[in-house]
């Protein structure tokens, strides 16, 4: 299995985030992450899902967030050239003896510090899961006070914009090879 990155765009209205968890309760799917922020368009919001399935189940997640009433458009961009980041808040200890070298570590991993006290830094990091991880990683020794990501969001590279109105393409979902030789029939028809 594989994480696959979902972007929905939604109505914004109450309860329409609510609809979308139950799903994939409902679904038995877990979310790796899930971000939600309003779009350029008013009354639209725009959900950026990570999961960890294979295409089967990322199809099948696709094809049911569309039964959902408030749903305008769903992509999978798992396979297209995209920006993707997360976001970390990080707390960490410090003291005079180790101070330097916290803030050596923040400047190898671009990472800005916007709080210093006494006893503690916080540092805003951005990049890649991996990258939040390892300075995680690396922090850990000198003592994580707290910590707060954002999770991940995910836009499409390149000029094309990208519209809530979905595509007209039949949804198909293959689970056997005996579905896959109907549905070549039907699709050749």
């Amino acid at each position: 299995m594989a994480k696959h990155i979902l972007v929905a765009y939604v109505e914004d209205k109450p309860g329409v985030l609510n609809r979308v968890a139950s799903l994939f309760r409902r679904r038995a799917f877990n979310i790796d992450s899930l971000t939600v922020g309003r779009t350029e368009k008013v009354g639209v919001s725009r959900m950026t899902i990570v999961m960890d399935t294979d295409d089967v189940g990322a199809r099948r997640v696709e094809s049911n967030l569309y039964k959902l009433v408030n749903v305008l458009r769903v992509d999978d961009i798992t396979e297209i050239p995209a920006v993707v980041r997360d976001l970390a808040l990080i707390k960490v200890a410090v003291n005079s003896g180790n101070r330097t070298e916290v803030l050596q570590l923040a400047d190898v991993f671009r990472a800005r510090v916007v709080d210093v006290d006494d006893r503690s830094l916080i540092m805003e990091i951005t990049g890649a899961e991996d990258k939040i991880t390892k300075v995680c990683d690396v922090l850990r020794p000198f003592g994580i006070l707290s910590m707060v990501r954002t999770g991940v969001v995910a836009m499409r590279r390149g000029s094309d914009v990208t519209s809530e109105e979905p595509p007209l393409v039949p949804a198909r979902i293959v689970t056997s090879a005996v579905d896959q030789s109907a549905s070549d029939a039907v699709m050749s028809v």
